[in-house]
């Protein structure tokens, strides 16, 4: 009998994973492509998608995507990546690439949507209908998951660039971030972590006061999100997270700022289940390219 299988892509800005699964997400092929050019990047892919027809019949393809982008169908740029600094993709069609070469339904999110949908389906975010998901790492992005859907507006949330309270005498650094210097991935992403400290994150010692700078900005972020959107659970993930000590001191930081407001038992008697690790570390954004690639052949039957 042959197989129902889906595709997935996790487009990032070094590589794009792309990978052939069942019905129960069991990789049965895989490959990484260098980022390049759109045209040699996504041809790449396409073209290891062909490549797969003796594993069985793919039925839609699911792309989890760096961004900025465009996930709207209705939308006349929908499938496009907008202005990004990746030289050569600002405009590039990536829907309309691949339904010129496979002729498949597609799903189109960001990398961080896809990953919180996937966690709602099988991760550290499953039974939930209100979840936040955050990467933390080379950038800081996160997706929103609001009464079981995903949360688009007239784009998509960029919770990365929210601002942060700043106090320059206790920390002078100014961020990196081109577009806003001090916001949240201006202060507290790993390109961030480098640059305030001359090493990277994995070089410093679990007891140096990076850390605690570090939970405190990404705590104050998470205080910001709980007050605007009051989700059930919040997904930690991204390299910057691999800190072991990290995770115990942002809780203690959140419920300190927090300072007892929102009263409920979800914060007060269980933050430990509150703020959490993501449950798919390292599969996320394939996982959620999967989960919209099954949202695409719901919708296109």
């Amino acid at each position: 009998m042959t197989q129902t299988l889906f595709a997935g892509i996790e487009g990032g800005g070094t590589k794009f994973v792309c990978a052939v699964a069942d019905e129960n997400n069991h990789i049965l092929a895989e490959t990484r492509i260098p980022t390049t050019s759109p045209d040699q990047t996504l041809s790449g892919c396409a073209e290891f998608f062909q490549q797969q027809s003796s594993l069985g019949t793919i039925r839609s393809l699911g792309i989890a995507c760096f961004g900025p982008l465009d996930p709207r169908p209705t939308s006349k740029g929908y499938g496009h990546i907008l202005a990004t600094p990746k030289p050569g993709w600002a405009g590039a069609d990536v829907v309309g690439f691949f339904k010129q070469r496979l002729d498949l339904p597609i799903a189109f999110d960001t990398d961080v949507n896809g990953a919180v949908l996937a966690e709602s389906l099988w991760g550290a975010g499953k039974g939930l209908k209100n979840l936040v998901y955050f990467t933390i790492g080379t950038g800081i992005g996160a997706g929103v998951i609001a009464e079981g859907n995903l949360v688009h507006g007239f784009l998509h949330p960029e919770m990365g660039h929210i601002m942060l309270a700043r106090d320059p005498e206790q920390d002078p650094f100014p961020g990196i971030c081109p577009f806003h210097g001090a916001c949240f991935e201006g202060l507290a992403s790993g390109p961030a972590i480098e640059k305030r400290w001359g090493l990277r994150g994995d070089q410093l010692p679990p007891k140096h006061p990076a850390w605690a700078l570090e939970a405190h900005y990404i705590a104050l972020a998470l205080v910001s999100v709980t007050c605007a959107l009051a989700p059930e659970r919040i997904i930690l993930g991204g390299g910057v997270m691999a800190q072991e000590q990290l995770l115990p001191m942002i809780r203690d930081k959140f419920a300190l700022l927090l300072n007892g407001y929102m009263q409920t038992p979800l914060i007060a008697q269980h933050l430990e289940s509150y703020i959490v690790l993501t449950g798919l570390e390292g599969k996320a954004g394939l996982y959620g390219a999967f989960a919209l690639a099954h949202q695409a052949l719901e919708a296109a039957q």
